[in-house]
């Protein structure tokens, strides 16, 4: 019969969690497009391939906004796991989008 660990905090497994987001832009705002590469920066270093990211330019599907409820670009949004969250802005506080997505930030941030 084989014994099935799972202790929380062992180090030797990443992240295990898919962390789900939708991340809300205006065309190539420039606001947006700063958006689009911190975001992608802060997976790469702390969600690794542990996520998926849909982003949707409001301006291409205005509907689609406002039926997700979004008023301001850009804006991030964490669908899964709960609760949802949103970040408003070009995202470049890394502590603030990790905070909203529910992560915490290593010893150097």
């Amino acid at each position: 019969m084989a014994r099935k660990r799972t202790k929380a905090g062992a180090t030797d497994a990443p992240v295990t969690t898919v962390v789900v987001m939708c991340l809300y832009v205006a065309g190539k705002a420039p606001n947006s497009i700063k958006a689009i590469a911190n975001l992608q920066a802060i997976c790469r270093r702390y969600l690794k391939d542990g996520y998926k990211l849909e982003i949707v330019d409001v301006c291409e599907y205005p509907l689609r906004a406002l039926a997700d409820g979004v008023v301001v670009t850009p804006t991030l949004t964490k669908v899964s796991p709960a609760p949802a969250s949103n970040v408003i802005g070009n995202l470049s506080d890394t502590g603030s989008v990790l905070a909203g997505l529910g992560l915490h930030a290593g010893p150097m941030e």
